[in-house]
């Protein structure tokens, strides 16, 4: 069963990455289904949200595999081609990297989408803008308030708000710099929002769609 604390270790920055990319290839072999992501962020949100909807990804031998940044995207595709056409694949990016994704899809020869739909249909999902903003529109700015004080981190973003920089700016558009402000953060909230996310029956479409395709 796929658990989210696993990944989100005392390790930050490169190490984590790196080791949260080695533990996921580790299962490629065994595999029927792999999920090429961004980040780790990303690797945790898809996994709370397989685990909420009452998927064991283990069982089902399907690895979420965080590649480090969408333009490994290709150097990924060309490591698992060997492994042909009994493998299954899918994957995940932001809005600013779609393009950089579909290229990689056609360089590799997965398939040659022209249109957002192609890439669907080749089982890739775009977040729009990104991840934390698909959460935080999913749940809307006060129940991301309310987690941020239910996990004691509302002072700290009243403290961040009344920064210059980010004073009467729209709250979402705060909440989503807090977010990523902290790459600790940053991977605690990919739990904590999906988690949210699923009890209201509001996952986003990219991570709903994503897990049904698999």
């Amino acid at each position: 069963m796929f658990t989210a604390g696993a990944l989100d270790s005392r390790l930050g920055g490169n190490a984590a990455s790196i080791q949260a990319t080695d533990r996921a290839l580790a299962k490629v072999e065994s595999a029927e289904a792999v999920l090429l992501v961004e980040g780790i962020s990303d690797q945790i949100a898809l996994g709370t949200a397989a685990v909420g909807r009452g998927r064991d990804l283990d069982a089902e031998r399907v690895v979420i595999v965080p590649i480090g940044g969408a333009h490994a995207i290709g150097r990924f595709l060309t490591r698992l081609a060997p492994l042909g056409t009994r493998l299954r694949l899918g994957g995940l990016c932001d809005l600013r990297e779609e393009e950089v994704f579909r290229r990689g899809l056609d360089v590799t020869h997965v398939g040659s989408p022209r249109t957002r739909t192609d890439m669907e249909h080749l089982g890739f999902y775009v977040c729009v803008n990104d991840l934390e903003e698909e959460l935080i529109r999913a749940l809307g700015s006060a129940q991301v308030e309310a987690l941020f004080d239910a996990q004691g981190d509302l002072r700290s973003f009243r403290s961040f708000q009344s920064q210059p920089a980010w004073r009467g700016r729209e709250p979402e558009a705060q909440m989503w710099r807090f977010l990523r402000s902290s790459s600790r953060r940053n991977l605690r909230y990919a739990r904590l929002l999906v988690e949210a996310a699923v009890g209201r029956d509001t996952l986003p479409r990219p991570l709903d769609a994503l897990l049904t395709a698999v």
